[in-house]
C-alpha cells in the first residue's frame, strides 16, 4: 500500500502539496516518474534517502515526458534548493546537500522559496 504525505510550508501555513507518494526504496526510485503521461494536480513524490548528500539526490528526466518542480530539503526538512526541471534532460543536483526531494508539477515552486521550513505530515 502506498504511504501518502501532505506537505505544509511552515512560513506561509500553505499547503505545498496535498498528496506526495512516499518513494523510499530502491525501485520507487528507479521508477520515480520515468514513463508517466501525467501527474495530477496537487499530487507528487516524496524521494526519501536517509543520509544528506548532493549526488545520491541528483536526477535525471529520461522517460519522463513534462516539466516538473523540483524541492530539495535537507535533514530538518529545509529547502535547500529548488528547480525547473525539463524532459530529457540528464542532470540535476541541488546545490547544497539535501537528504530528500519532491517532485511535483512546476505550480508547486510558486509554494516554496529556498530556506523555508517544510512540515510532512502523514495522510491517507
Amino acid at each position: 500500500m502506498a504511504k501518502w504525505r501532505t506537505i505544509r510550508n511552515q512560513r506561509t501555513g500553505r499547503v505545498v502539496l496535498e498528496r506526495a507518494k512516499v518513494c523510499s526504496t530502491f525501485w520507487s526510485h528507479f521508477k520515480g516518474l520515468q514513463l508517466s503521461r501525467r501527474l495530477p494536480e496537487g499530487e507528487g513524490l516524496l524521494f526519501t534517502t536517509g543520509k544528506e548528500g548532493r549526488s545520491h539526490t541528483a536526477i535525471h528526466m529520461f522517460f519522463v515526458f513534462f516539466s516538473i518542480g523540483v524541492i530539495w530539503l535537507d535533514a530538518s526538512g529545509r529547502v535547500v534548493d529548488v528547480r525547473l526541471a525539463k524532459p530529457w534532460r540528464p542532470y540535476y543536483a541541488p546545490v547544497a546537500p539535501a537528504r530528500d526531494f519532491i517532485e511535483a508539477l512546476p505550480s508547486v515552486l510558486e509554494r516554496v522559496r529556498v530556506g523555508d521550513q517544510l512540515v510532512i505530515v502523514e495522510s491517507s
